[in-house]
């Protein structure tokens, strides 16, 4: 382990504006302030920064709210026990988070040398140059080795969760990760049910969200991390197993296929191209479905991604883990559907207005991820054996239900409201009970086929239900 000696990077660091903004802020601070952690590491690489770090031996606190102050942003005190102060900051390529926080040990070195990876752990003087690096634990040579090596022998003792952070960093940057720190890796993965679940979730998220998901899957699994994680995969047959991690990477294809990345070559394939063509005009909105993010920024494709994983399962079983995450009553149910729903899709007959309307009332705003994980699912399990004529089939009822929920919603999923039950009851003379309810709902089913459009329509259309089936009122 070396000390605190500048190393000056070859190639420049990649340094985003409100980087330079923040030097410029902070160059006569004292004491001294050091950006530290994944920018730095971000910046070597030159990946897109969205959170940076910053390490002083003065108040976390207090920095926090200057730079939020002096950047006109906002302050949260995050960790007053820790003295972590969060500025959150709206910048051109959007939203910033920037944690400001005491140094861990008392000053830079210890602080460095107790973090996870030593490419998570440079740091850079704000009041120097910003393409000197301070590197305690040899981040830099493990950066240009493509390396994920632990910063100590305790660095995953200390904290379990980093054993799920080293499989996702490693897969996220494409390094091997050293033989000491994937055998430490083995060694903590069953302490992850002793750490708080919340934490557990989160990085678990952060990986179920990666582009290459089912790759993380495959070295979870082979290192005996998702046995801890997700026990129920271990009731399925190996051949459904690769099945499911066939779906799981047919998923990340259509999440790039309709993602603003997307490419002439990511749509090259047969399948991918006929969706393109088939729904590219609601890609749009499918952004917006997919780019969606619940509590604690934890990405809806990650929940989709989990979603698949649990169909199997079926929707008890899919809220119960849900429970056991601690994840929102939202995200409970989202997952339920469409453990409920999911297989549903490929075998859906003709889709006349009936069948479209009673699909969206089964699954309201779960139905889009149906739909993306029901193509993702007949991928998977069709393999090199796609049948091109079935795969059309399936684009089609994907593009007709897309169709009705994004661009005829009035007409096909949610018809506008003409009589309610009060009205019913008063017109008819009869009493409030169940058959109010499936009364107004034949009468919306009626709507969606054209046959009701006024609610003398809906009266009419009601009263002659009524004198057809007497006996159930």
């Amino acid at each position: 382990m070396s000390d605190l000696t500048p190393k000056r990077i070859q190639a420049p660091l990649v340094w985003d504006d409100v980087i330079l903004d923040l030097q410029d802020l902070l160059r006569a601070h004292e004491p001294p302030v050091y950006l530290v952690g994944g920018a730095v590491r971000d910046a070597y690489l030159r990946r897109p920064m969205k959170d940076v770090d910053l390490v002083t031996g003065g108040s976390g606190l207090a920095l926090g709210r200057t730079i939020a102050n002096r950047l006109g942003g906002a302050f949260y005190p995050l960790d007053s026990e820790r003295d972590v102060g969060r500025a959150i900051l709206d910048t051109p390529d959007g939203r910033l988070v920037l944690d400001a926080a005491r140094f861990r040990g008392g000053d830079l070195r210890s602080d460095l040398v107790d973090r996870d990876f030593t490419i998570n752990a440079l740091a850079v003087e704000m009041a120097g140059d910003l393409d000197v690096v301070l590197d305690v634990v040899g981040g830099v040579d493990d950066l240009a080795n493509k390396i994920l090596r632990r910063c100590s022998p305790q660095s995953l003792a200390n904290d379990p969760v980093r054993a799920l952070r080293a499989v996702r960093q490693s897969v996220q940057f494409g390094f091997r990760i050293e033989a000491a720190t994937l055998a430490d890796v083995r060694g903590v993965g069953a302490r992850l049910l002793d750490v708080s679940i919340e934490r557990v979730r989160d990085e678990y998220f952060k990986l179920l969200a990666l582009p290459r998901a089912a790759l993380a899957l495959r070295v979870l699994a082979s290192i005996g991390l998702l046995h801890v994680l997700l026990p129920e995969l271990d009731s399925l047959p190996p051949e459904q197993w690769q099945q499911m991690l066939a779906a799981v990477e047919r998923w990340s294809d259509i999440y790039l296929t309709i993602s603003p990345q997307r490419t002439d070559e990511t749509a090259a394939q047969f399948s991918l191209g006929t969706m393109v063509v088939a729904l590219d005009r609601f890609r749009g909105s499918l952004q917006a479905h997919t780019g969606a993010v619940w509590a604690d920024e934890r990405q809806h494709r990650a929940l989709m991604t989990l979603a698949l994983l649990l169909s199997p399962f079926g929707a008890e079983t899919a809220e119960a883990y849900a429970v056991r995450l601690h994840l929102s009553n939202d995200e409970r149910a989202r997952l339920a559907t469409v453990a409920r729903s999911l297989d549903s899709f490929g075998a859906l007959g003709d889709l006349n207005p009936t069948a479209i309307y009673r699909f969206w009332k089964r699954t309201r705003a779960a139905g889009v991820d149906v739909i993306l994980l029901g193509l993702a699912k007949y991928l998977g399990e069709a393999g090199v054996r796609l049948n091109q004529t079935e795969w059309l089939k399936q684009v089609e009822r994907a593009q007709i239900l897309l169709d009705a929920y994004f661009d005829q919603r009035e007409q096909l999923v949610d018809p506008p409201t003409l009589v309610n039950g009060s009205d019913l009851m008063r017109a008819l003379g009869i009493s409030a009970g169940r058959h109010v309810g499936d009364l107004l709902e034949q009468i919306r089913e009626a709507q969606v086929n054209g046959l009701v459009t006024t609610a003398g329509d809906a009266l009419d259309f009601a009263r002659l239900h009524v004198n057809d089936h007497p006996s159930k009122l």
